[in-house]
């Protein structure tokens, strides 16, 4: 069976000789040009015409009424938690299947991650395991935070995460998490396209945040962007995330400590030259899981596919072996054969950093972590 995916991945993208990569971004003509003009004005910086296009192109295509560009997806998680709070001694609800990123940024504001299990149908966060979680261990003082009984500490967001682009229950969550004055932003960094329900992930919480990685669907080579329907969100995050400077022709005046965390005219360059093919792209990558989806039927390995009421992106498409003796095993044999596959991310909850955290029982994170692995997914062109 390896043997036949080993051929098969080489036959759909048409090539028998050198790696085949797990995700490799794809470029037309325009992002030379775009570049090209960003480089003939001197625009190159964050200040540039193409940052406010690609704001608009973002706006437009997910339904937020705002969207601020960020230098990466990271930085926009960070300042995205910072404006709803996250300070020193607050916790913060998320996952702990997912990107590093997503608790790095939790620490920058100086709280403490508290990982939720994972709910096997979706990858992202269980909503059951979420309000069980909340029942047992939280109550609501009277300053109106919610409050973990277990640390003492003000819950003060929730962070769930749409993992490889599959829509997590996000409605469910946001429903859950306004119970308990618990603010929700979505960590939405992989899955640009994927929709719940008909509406984008990303703007069903107080905020949403997405990635432009050079391994993203759309890539800005290194670029985040935070989206939301709060007009008095969006303007903090700009100002902030321009180094807290108030406009004036020349003085330099800054009226809080800022962030240097706004994306380049560069970057966003490429960023609107790529929005031009989002539709292409997403089409392309869920016909190529449609033929996954056929090649592993009845084969032994599932194929991970979206569930009811979900739109994916198949950002990253995953297949679930029976273990991690036949995952590793699975691993070794297609990289030695030239074709790059991963497995999912060490839980954070393993990472040295984040091993005190509290963590409710992970037994779906872990059976998922024994058994995940990404295989190649890059937009096919020929």
């Amino acid at each position: 069976m390896y043997s036949e995916f080993v051929d098969f991945v080489k036959n759909i993208y048409k090539i028998k000789e050198g790696n085949i990569p797990l995700h490799a971004p794809v470029f037309f003509e325009n992002e030379n040009k775009y570049l090209k003009e960003c480089i003939d004005t001197t625009f190159v910086s964050y200040v540039g015409k193409f940052v406010s296009e690609f704001e608009n192109v973002i706006k437009a295509y997910t339904g937020a009424k705002y969207a601020v560009a960020i230098v990466n997806g990271t930085c926009a998680l960070h300042i995205a938690l910072k404006l709803n709070g996250a300070s020193q001694n607050d916790e913060v609800l998320t996952q702990s299947l997912t990107f590093i990123a997503t608790s790095n940024s939790i620490s920058y504001c100086d709280s403490t991650p508290v990982y939720i299990d994972s709910d096997i149908n979706t990858l992202g966060m269980s909503v059951e395991k979420l309000e069980e979680f909340l029942e047992k261990n939280t109550e609501i003082r009277n300053d109106g935070f919610c409050y973990n009984n277990i640390t003492k500490k003000r819950i003060i967001a929730c962070v769930p995460v749409h993992i490889f682009g599959h829509p997590c229950k996000i409605d469910r969550i946001v429903e859950l998490c306004s119970k308990y004055n618990i603010a929700v932003v979505e960590d939405a960094a992989e899955s640009l396209g994927s929709k719940y329900k008909g509406k984008h992930t990303g703007t069903f919480g107080k905020a949403g945040i997405l990635s432009f990685n050079g391994n993203k669907i759309v890539t800005t080579g290194g670029g985040g962007m935070i989206i939301t329907d709060d007009e008095n969100f969006a303007v903090r995050a700009k100002h902030i995330t321009t180094t807290a400077k108030v406009p004036h022709q020349w003085e330099f005046i800054h009226d809080e400590i800022g962030y240097n965390y706004r994306m380049t005219n560069l970057n966003a360059a490429v960023g609107c030259a790529q929005m031009e093919n989002i539709d292409f792209f997403l089409e392309n990558k869920r016909q190529l899981a449609g033929l996954y989806k056929d090649f592993f039927y009845n084969s032994g390995i599932d194929f991970f596919v979206e569930k009811a009421d979900c739109y994916s992106n198949y950002w990253l498409n995953a297949i679930l072996l029976k273990n991690r003796n036949e995952r590793d095993e699975f691993l070794k044999f297609s990289n030695q054969n030239s074709i790059m596959t991963r497995p999912a991310w060490t839980l954070m909850n393993k990472l040295k950093m984040y091993e005190n955290c509290l963590t409710t029982n992970l037994e779906n994170a872990n059976w998922l972590e024994d058994r995940i692995v990404n295989i190649p997914s890059s937009v096919r062109v020929q």
